[in-house]
């Protein structure tokens, strides 16, 4: 039985004052709920982070890494350094890393490699765009996104991961895919991999992101293969984001 995980991608969002007053809030609101529930914030605010939620049953994990383990990389940080401050999580390959950062499948599947390596468990981001998707390129495109990693770090490497299928043209849009269209993308990737190792792909939690909001997450979750949520912006709204987490289970 796949346990229901729901992931909070603040992005570059909050402040010292109101990341206490949003976790203290989330903290009341999943309390005593089945699913895990995994929060990710800027790096600046780990530590506070950290703290915030020692005692609780959130669990802290990060928007990006480096793959290198130190060195010369103004700016970066790396899974050694996010591991101190008790990160479980890495997400990887998250579309806006792709699209504004330049991250390709290569530079994505080294992300993931150095999570492993790290004893953090990635969180691993595919989608596709619109135009793609209007092309009928979807699966197409995501499995791509998929076999670079696949090549990278074999399927045994899936053993400690998770997917977010992420459609791109949903991200902040406030345009979700219907629970129809995220499930028959879920079922793809399952499918991919458990023609490596069917153990695998039925372990392997898989979760839906792109404009996730409490009005629509209890069809998203009912589906076979919808996991849980990667949650952008309603992640920011304490009593959206709980109402997302306990529609999870």
């Amino acid at each position: 039985m796949r346990v229901p995980l729901v992931a909070a991608n603040w992005k570059m969002n909050g402040s010292a004052a109101s990341i206490d007053q949003l976790l203290g809030a989330i903290a009341a609101g999943v309390e005593g709920i089945q699913s895990e529930v995994v929060v990710c914030p800027p790096f600046v605010f780990l530590a506070q982070v950290q703290e915030a939620i020692r005692n609780g049953a959130m669990l802290l994990g990060v928007q990006n890494i480096n793959a290198n383990p130190g060195g010369a990389f103004t700016g970066e940080v790396s899974t050694e350094m996010v591991a101190e401050f008790g990160c479980r999580f890495a997400i990887v390959g998250h579309s806006e890393r792709r699209s504004y950062y330049g991250e390709s499948d290569a530079v994505v599947a080294e992300k993931f490699k150095a999570c492993l390596s790290a004893n953090l468990t990635p969180i691993l981001c595919v989608g596709e765009t619109l135009e793609e998707r209007d092309e009928e390129m979807t699966e197409q495109v995501v499995s791509r996104q998929l076999e670079a990693v696949l090549n990278a770090v074999g399927i045994d490497g899936f053993r400690q991961a998770l997917i977010a299928y992420e459609p791109i043209w949903a991200i902040g849009t406030g345009v979700s895919a219907t629970a129809a269209q995220a499930e028959e993308v879920h079922r793809v990737i399952r499918g991919q991999l458990s023609a490596k190792d069917s153990e695998v792909a039925e372990q392997i939690r898989i979760l839906y992101g792109g404009s996730v909001k409490a009005a629509n997450a209890a069809e998203l979750f009912g589906q076979e293969n919808v996991d849980g949520a990667l949650v952008g912006g309603a992640s920011l709204d304490a009593e959206e984001f709980t109402d997302i987490c306990r529609s999870a289970g």
